[in-house]
């Protein structure tokens, strides 16, 4: 890339909506993403669009202003951060059967998911003790920073959630119980289609964190926080903290995972790919 260091955008944004053809507008984007010399990764797939994209500011607006023209996707959600240095290698653009692959394909995530919470709201449902919050990310991100009483199902992907949950759910059942029930993720995505897996198990009183941790730390006050730790990102950056400033992890050569710099980590050796090993 060519823009200078201190003047990479940062956006991560998703939407669910419907593409008759993926691969056309994937091959679109392909050229219009090096004509703009943007780094990062886009996904696409018939349910619509999800990506972490960077460049100079001018360039990612430009971008952001055309995918907001793709079918469904002008009130696409986009959060914005900043970098020093390039957090991608390369630019990539995929075509998938997911945006974000949870295995269950007869969920509706547009009419199905859970009660969007902004913020402020969420601090207030998650100080309630009757709340069930979960985290719906994998292990090695909840190492790095979760919120405070968060369950973690410590799955190593995605995929594996649904089990973990219809077991979960088996339990308090077996209690008698339907509580209420709290999930996030790191930008939202992940929790458009967990919530409405959730719904579809027979639990109604289902809310996630709107925008994800990343925009829960760029708008609420440390003071106010209830979020520990930092927040795992799939970038050059590692993680991120309070104002969405860089933190101190680097990622494990070998096994892909972060790790506090400074600090002992504890390699587990290549883990045949369930790891996030980034190129």
């Amino acid at each position: 890339m060519s823009a200078e260091p201190s003047t990479y955008t940062v956006a991560a944004l998703y939407c669910f909506t419907r593409f008759a053809v993926p691969a056309s507008i994937a091959a679109d984007l392909r050229v219009r993403c090096a004509d703009l010399d943007t780094c990062g990764t886009l996904i696409l797939a018939g349910e619509g669009i999800n990506g972490t994209v960077a460049g100079s500011a001018d360039t990612i607006a430009t971008l952001i202003a055309y995918l907001r023209t793709l079918p469904g996707c002008a009130d696409m959600d986009v959060k914005y951060s900043h970098a020093h240095d390039a957090p991608f290698a390369r630019m990539k653009v995929k075509v998938k059967a997911e945006i974000v692959t949870l295995g269950v394909g007869d969920l509706d995530p547009v009419n199905q998911a859970g009660t969007h919470l902004d913020p402020a709201d969420w601090n207030e449902l998650i100080a309630d003790p009757d709340t069930i919050v979960i985290d719906t990310r994998n292990a090695y991100e909840v190492a790095v920073g979760t919120f405070e009483r968060a369950i973690d199902p410590e799955t190593r992907s995605f995929r594996e959630f649904p089990d973990w949950f219809d077991g979960f759910a088996a339990d308090l059942k077996a209690q008698g119980r339907t509580p209420k029930i709290a999930m996030f993720c790191t930008g939202g995505i992940r929790c458009e289609k967990s919530t409405a897996l959730v719904k579809a198990r027979g639990f109604d009183d289902v809310y996630h964190l709107k925008g994800g941790i990343l925009r829960y730390l760029e708008e609420v006050p440390e003071t106010e926080s209830r979020w520990q730790g930092d927040c795992y990102v799939f970038d050059e950056r590692v993680a991120v903290g309070h104002g969405l400033k860089v933190g101190d992890y680097a990622t494990c050569k070998d096994c892909g995972l972060p790790y506090r710099q400074g600090t002992d980590h504890d390699c587990p050796g290549d883990a045949s790919g369930a790891w996030p090993h980034r190129a």
